[in-house]
């Protein structure tokens, strides 16, 4: 898979909502109304990620945000996969 420029970065983000592009990955921050939904988003991204085989950087702060990094490790940087797999985690979220 082949990495996407910057350009076309900031192009297939404008589809998706308030995901941003930044030391070569794309990351957002999502708020929950307590710990149980935090970390029970959490497990179903995790499930989603592991069907994809495409693992995310996950990190939970405070006691109702979980913040997203994605990037194609073995790449180096963002490809196609990185951004379908966002996508595939603001479908969860609607």
């Amino acid at each position: 898979m082949s990495l996407l420029n910057k350009d076309a970065i900031e192009n297939k983000l404008k589809d998706l909502k308030s995901w941003t592009y930044s030391n070569n990955q794309i990351e957002k921050e999502f708020s929950f109304k307590d710990f149980i939904e935090a970390s029970s988003f959490v497990t179903s991204v995790g499930l989603e990620a592991e069907k994809a085989d495409h693992h995310p950087d996950i990190l939970i702060h405070g006691w109702n945000k979980v913040k997203i990094f994605i990037s194609t490790h073995s790449e180096g940087g963002v490809t196609e996969k990185d951004i379908q797999l966002a996508m595939k985690i603001d479908f969860r979220i609607k």
